[in-house]
């Protein structure tokens, strides 16, 4: 398996580097369509490329393994494999740079959702991956006068620009994914569209169905929300509402937890949607009990240790 070590001793220094723009459409399958286009660069570039990229890598210290629910620090980067991702069709996609898929104008360029630089070496190839920022959408200069300073006077730049932060979202190496910002790679890799096919799974599971008495405030309190459906990603993949003592002890201590839940006289949660966050937080098991200081507290994650 591919590890940190493994991406940071990726030289850069000796790769070739290529820039691919991709734009991404729905596909029917319920996988998403990148079209990617390969464009020529100068060695300068090609240079503050490679070292942007070694600048990023450089802070990354540990890795933590990616959880619907986990957050990285400056320090760390989630880490999960590649095939787990639609990674495998922008692997696929640039790895085929022939003449008809060269970028010939700026409407290749206009509108791209991501950038990929390319790194190859001794048969390597790292992918670092940022979604684009404004400028490269063709209404962004809409009645803008666009101008740069040189020779001490302001002249009109009307050669379209492009620009990108030297600070990439992820990176693929072989068979792993490395995530610097965890919203830009779901966001790039669809992830949102698959927590809410898998929400739309879970509202027909009969286990989650029977514990309440029905679910439309459930629904209307997730609604589209990204938070909200990790969250209900998270609960299936925990599965305590399948454990019938967990339940148990949840309709016994839910008022000493200070969890706002109503249950009807069958057991059964009876949501709304202002109890909606209660109801996520003791599906998740993230409203804890200090025996230290006694007193209770909404967790994060929850890691056993023993």
């Amino acid at each position: 398996m591919t590890t940190l070590a493994d991406l940071k001793a990726f030289d850069l220094a000796s790769a070739g580097v290529s820039i691919w723009l991709f734009k991404t459409a729905p596909g029917g399958d319920g996988h998403p369509r990148y079209s990617g286009r390969w464009v020529g660069i100068t060695d300068d570039l090609a240079t503050r490329l490679r070292g942007a990229v070694g600048t990023c890598l450089e802070p990354i210290a540990e890795t933590i393994e990616y959880d619907i629910l986990a957050q990285n620090n400056e320090g760390s980067a989630l880490t999960l494999q590649a095939d787990e991702t639609h990674a495998h069709l922008i692997s696929a996609a640039v790895a085929d740079p022939t003449p008809a898929r060269k970028v010939r104008g700026i409407r290749d360029l206009a509108n791209s959702v991501f950038c990929v630089a390319k790194f190859v070496h001794e048969g390597k190839t790292l992918l670092a991956v940022r979604k684009t920022d404004a400028s490269w959408s063709t209404r962004r200069t809409t009645g803008v006068i666009k101008m740069f300073f040189n020779d001490e006077e302001l002249d009109l730049e009307e050669k379209p620009g492009f620009s990108i932060r030297p600070d990439f979202d992820f990176f693929i190496l072989d068979d792993r994914v490395f995530v610097r910002s965890k919203p830009h790679f779901e966001s790039v890799l669809s992830y949102k569209a698959g927590h809410e096919v898998a929400f739309a799974r879970l509202k027909k599971e009969p286990d989650f169905v029977g514990i309440f008495s029905e679910l439309g405030p459930l629904d209307e309190y997730v609604g589209t929300n990204k938070i909200h459906l990790r969250r209900a990603v998270a609960i299936q993949q925990k599965g305590h509402y399948k454990d019938a003592e967990f339940m148990r002890r949840l309709l016994a201590e839910h008022a000493r937890m200070n969890l706002s839940i109503t249950f009807d006289d069958a057991g059964r949660i009876v949501p709304t949607v202002e109890s909606g966050r209660d109801i996520f937080q003791a599906l998740l098991n993230h409203r804890l009990d200090s025996r230290l200081t006694l007193e209770i507290f909404d967790v994060p994650s929850t890691e056993r240790v023993g």
